[in-house]
């Protein structure tokens, strides 16, 4: 079962503010999907940021 997030959650999760998710989506470096007006981040997208985080080092 795939979880979806708001942005709210994603900032909790990962401990950072709210803006900064905004500012990370619109980068496309985390990846979401829209239902309707609404805008979610999936697990996967999450996974996916992550891995990516952990690429770089």
């Amino acid at each position: 079962m795939i979880q979806a997030y708001t942005v709210e959650q994603v900032a909790e999760i990962l401990n950072i503010g709210r803006d900064k998710v905004y500012a990370l989506l619109r980068t496309k470096q985390l990846n979401s999907i829209k239902i309707g007006k609404l805008r979610r981040i999936t697990d996967q997208h999450l996974a996916d940021f992550v891995a990516s985080l952990e690429e770089v080092r």
